[in-house]
């Protein structure tokens, strides 16, 4: 339940922030265009803290366009560059990490004591763990398998990938984001916006 007082999460301006949608496509949030609503409800008091507009087929269409179009910058892009850019989305979410706390513990339902000492923490910590491992790609490479000649192990860029993740799931990124691969993580219908 939350605690009354100073330290409730009420104040977190959930429909002001997903004003213009809560479907970030090509870097900026956008309406859904299913023509469906989802309500987000706090579950320790039934208040509905946000209506969004459910995405639709143009929207994943949308989506897709948008990280093909990003997808060469991405996969041209050095180790170095794709650490520096998951450093700087760490620093983010470490700069928005109250924000994210209270958000979090309105639409879970949590107390603010676990999403600012658990939950944020550990997903800023998480990007910060992949921007790091993105310059220390390991793995053999190379090998002699056979007496007459070398295989070895080319990465190449391989195109736009998208998944689903169960609402039970944090804004943790997987070991990928920070791989060649363009990849765009979609929370599940009943996810909450965070």
């Amino acid at each position: 339940m939350h605690n009354p007082g100073n330290d409730t999460p009420d104040r977190f301006p959930a429909q002001d922030r997903f004003a213009d949608g809560a479907q970030f496509i090509a870097g900026r949030l956008t309406r859904g265009t299913s023509g469906r609503t989802h309500a987000v409800v706090d579950p320790a008091t039934g208040t509905e803290v946000l209506t969004y507009e459910l995405a639709g087929t143009d929207d994943v269409d949308a989506a897709v366009a948008a990280a093909r179009a990003a997808f060469p910058g991405w996969a041209g892009a050095t180790p170095g560059e794709r650490s520096d850019a998951l450093h700087r989305f760490a620093a983010v979410l470490a700069d928005r990490a109250e924000d994210l706390a209270h958000a979090e513990s309105l639409q879970c339902g949590k107390p603010l004591k676990l999403t600012r000492e658990f939950d944020v923490p550990g997903t800023v910590d998480n990007a910060a763990f992949f921007a790091g491992a993105a310059r220390h790609l390991q793995g053999q490479s190379a090998g002699e398998y056979s007496g007459d000649h070398t295989s070895y192990v080319r990465r190449e860029p391989i195109g736009v990938v998208g998944s689903i993740a169960p609402g039970t799931t944090r804004s943790r990124w997987p070991p990928g984001r920070s791989s060649r691969r363009s990849p765009r993580a979609t929370p599940s219908c009943s996810s909450p916006p965070s």
